[in-house]
């Protein structure tokens, strides 16, 4: 089945000059880019992306954490579109602490910090990116970030030679 997810370049990715290099892990392998943009978000738009779930689940100040480090600068959102992608594009990714992530994930190969010094530090986890973790976080995350009329569909050589 093709699916659609929501990937988030963080302003520390975008600072690093890192987002060729993300984005074309994504394009190596197949999955279409049908929707791209960059923003500068507000903490409001970042607390609807970031909802109360996120405190309820891991505590307000990890959410306060992650509503400042988003705003920090310009992020970059993509919607790819692909076969399972969800499962697919979280791999690449790796784990959401860095230096619990693979070699070959981009977390693995472009960060290393941990939960546990930043918890230490009172930072919040500089992790480059973000990946929509279900299928339906992806749906509500991808309509939070692009109107319909922004998402394309279009033939690439990868409808033929990978799906």
């Amino acid at each position: 089945m093709i699916e659609r997810t929501l990937v988030l370049i963080k302003p520390d990715g975008v600072k690093r000059c890192l987002s060729g290099e993300i984005i074309s892990r994504f394009e190596k392998i197949g999955l279409k880019i049908i929707g791209m943009k960059m923003a500068w978000i507000d903490k409001n738009f970042a607390k609807k992306h970031y909802g109360e779930d996120i405190a309820e689940k891991h505590g307000v100040k990890v959410r306060e954490r992650l509503l400042d480090y988003i705003t920090e600068g310009p992020v970059i959102a993509i919607v790819l579109e692909g076969v399972d992608i969800v499962n697919v594009v979280r791999k690449i990714v790796g784990s959401t602490y860095p230096n619990e992530s693979l070699p070959g994930t981009i977390r693995g190969d472009f960060a290393h910090i941990s939960k546990i010094y930043a918890n230490t530090k009172e930072i919040h986890v500089k992790n480059l990116i973000h990946a929509s973790g279900t299928k339906d976080e992806a749906k509500t995350e991808i309509s939070l970030w692009f109107k319909d009329n922004e998402l394309h569909s279009y033939k690439s050589v990868h409808d033929e030679h990978v799906i």
